[in-house]
Parts: C-alpha cells; structure tokens; sequence
C-alpha cells in the first residue's frame, strides 16, 4: 500500500471534495471558521507535501521554509494568488495552483446586485420598511434613486468576471466603456458594442464604475482622491476585486465630501472591516463580507477544482489550473 501524501488544509472546504480529499491524503485541516494564526500555519506546514489555502492566508518565503523540502503544491482556494510569493514558489520548485475565473458569473451577479441597490437604495428602503417608518401608502418623493437602464458603465479590468458584468448590462441597454492595464478586447468590444477608453475618460464619464482588474504594483491604490475629482458626483464606485485597489481614506474622504454619490463594496483594504470604519456608518455605501463568489454551486465547484489541482500534481499529473507553468522545467 502506498503511503499517503501529507496535505494541510488551513479551512474548511464545501463537499464532496473534501472527502475526495482525505480519501487519498493524511490531512490535517483547520476546522475552525476563523483563519489559521501565522503561528498554527508555520507548525501545520511542517513535512507536507502539499497546502491547499485560502487568500487570507500568506504563504511566503518563511512558510514554504517551514514546510520543508518535501512540499510540492500550493493549491490556492480562490481567482487571486497575491497572497502567495509565486516567485519564490518557482524557485523552490513548488506548483502554484488556482481555481481560475469560476467564479466569474456569481461574481457578476453580485456586482450588478450591488449596482442596483445603490441606484434604488435597496438597503435603505429594507430597513426604512423593517423600522416601522412607512407611514403613507405611496409618496411621489420617497426613497428616489437614480435609473441603471441606459446609463454609462464604466469596467476597469474587462477579464472574465468584467465580460460577464459587460453582458449583464447590455441587458440594461447600458453604455459600456472600460479600460485594460494590458490589452484590449477587441471581440468583446464587437460583441457588446463595449468602447475602450484611458482611464481619465472612463473616470469623467461613468455613472456606474466597476473594479475588476488584479492586484498588483500598478494597481495598488489606482483609486485614490485624485481620481475621485475626476468622476462626477452622481458616480457610483463597486469593487468585488480586491480592496487595495481603493485607496480607502481618500475614498471615505470622496464620500463625505460628495466627490461621488456612493460605493458598493464586497471587499476592502484589510478584512474584515473594522467597527469603527467610517463607511459603516453612511448611508451611501452598501458593504458587504466579501461574498463575491458565495453560491453552492460556485463555492463546491471552487473546492473540487482546488482539491483536483493538488492530487493532480501529487499524483504526477498536469493540474487543471496553473500559475507558474516555468515549475514544470524544474521538475
């Protein structure tokens, strides 16, 4: 009998691939519903051959040195990998897995969610109505909001997840602009009639502005009070992307001093949000716990995928989903 693969598992994931899991591996997993401490992490990687993580956990250099010479496979449970020192992994020889763009449509769903609840104050009338303050039948003044059909939505980061925004909105008969750090979209911009734009147009002309570009140098903070002046007051801010891309001072500033009607955010510069953030307290903001890709569906998928990715590489296989395809030529 061969001897089982050593793997740890910092959350717990949706079945059925967690036990496809410790079907084939020894696993130590985190049952707890609060991320590992960096002290539990650091023990729990000892002698592993793999990790399967979430993007709230860092795996650097110190990580995949406590781990030891035997780990092969970081399986990260998520689109994103800036949580992971890909370079490093690279060097040391070890996979880099994700689950790819899964969650592109449940993501897309959400955002547009957010869209309309902030242009039909959709939260405020809920608790308008659930605070026993509806009085009078129907009121020519009450709770107006701004129309989402056939206004301007502005992408930044037309990926998968931005395409299927895009196409969510041709529904509203919206005009879509969007800007691409990289490369344009030429096949979307035929299909959708989408307008590439600089980023000081899409910020002058949007009145729906969505986020979903990566993570990166370039990216940190692209949002900050210089592009908030740009924008016009009536503007709305989503962001399902990663909160760092907002730089979040500037934003409470923009909204407090009207620079902007509002923001729709499932994800923030540190997580979770503290209780004393400033944005909890506005009405013009709707925030959410990072719930972008919370659907069964979509989150079962997301874990059978992770689990696959790492058996696949302990098995001697190709995985579904690869970060850093140059590992292959050092192994």
């Amino acid at each position: 009998m061969a001897i089982q693969k050593k793997v740890y598992v910092t959350r717990k994931i949706l079945e059925p691939a967690l036990s496809m899991l410790l079907k084939e591996c020894n696993v130590v997993l985190n049952n707890n519903d609060r991320p590992p401490t960096r002290k539990e992490i650091l023990k729990n990687v000892r002698g592993k051959d793999g990790i399967l993580c979430m993007l709230s956990d860092k795996i650097d250099e110190e990580v995949m040195a406590a781990a030891g010479p035997k780990l092969k496979v970081i399986s990260s449970y998520s689109t994103g990998v800036d949580h992971i020192d890909v370079d490093e992994a690279t060097k040391r020889g070890i996979y880099v897995t994700f689950t790819s763009n899964i969650l592109a449509e449940a993501t897309a769903d959400l955002t547009f969610a957010l869209i309309l609840a902030l242009a039909r104050k959709i939260i405020e009338a809920n608790e308008f109505t659930k605070s026993k303050l509806w009085k009078v039948g129907w009121m020519p003044n009450l709770l107006l909001g701004t129309e989402v059909y056939g206004m301007t939505l502005g992408i930044i980061g037309l990926g998968r997840i931005g395409t299927a925004v895009a196409r969510r909105a041709k529904g509203f008969n919206m005009k879509i602009i969007y800007n691409n750090r990289s490369t344009r979209n030429h096949q979307i911009e035929s299909e959708l009639k989408a307008e590439y734009v600089d980023i000081n147009n899409i910020l002058e002309q949007s009145d729906f502005l969505s986020i979903h570009t990566t993570l990166n140098k370039d990216s940190f903070h692209l949002l900050d009070e210089s592009k908030f002046k740009k924008m016009k007051k009536t503007a709305y801010i989503i962001n399902t992307s990663r909160g760092q891309i907002i730089n979040e001072p500037d934003l409470i500033k923009a909204i407090k001093n009207n620079w902007i009607a509002g923001v729709g955010l499932d994800v923030f510069e540190k997580e979770p949000l503290s209780n004393s953030s400033p944005l909890l307290k506005m009405k013009n903001v709707v925030a959410l716990p990072h719930i972008g890709s919370a659907t069964y569906q979509t989150r079962s998928r997301m874990s059978e995928v992770a689990v696959q990715n790492l058996l696949r590489i302990l098995n001697g296989r190709d995985p579904l989903f690869i970060v850093n395809s140059g590992v292959k030529k050092k192994n």
